[in-house]
């Protein structure tokens, strides 16, 4: 078996947690064979944001196909 990792990064408003769900959900819908993901790193813009966005930078794995 060979595996790819890619890097996502979501977001929420809400929490981190919900920042890593929205990154393994779009995973989930664009990727197959997704196997495990690991959190990378956290932290919170609010720079630029009207209110707090949590992001979760995550690293997804994924089969490769034969």
């Amino acid at each position: 078996m060979v595996f790819k990792k890619i890097t996502l990064i979501g977001s929420s408003t809400e929490s981190f947690d919900d920042a890593v769900d929205d990154a393994v959900d779009r995973a989930e819908a664009t990727l197959e064979n997704v196997h495990w993901v690991e959190v990378e790193e956290m932290g919170v813009e609010i720079a630029t944001a009207d209110e707090r966005e949590y992001q979760a930078e995550v690293e997804v794995a994924f089969q490769l196909e034969d």
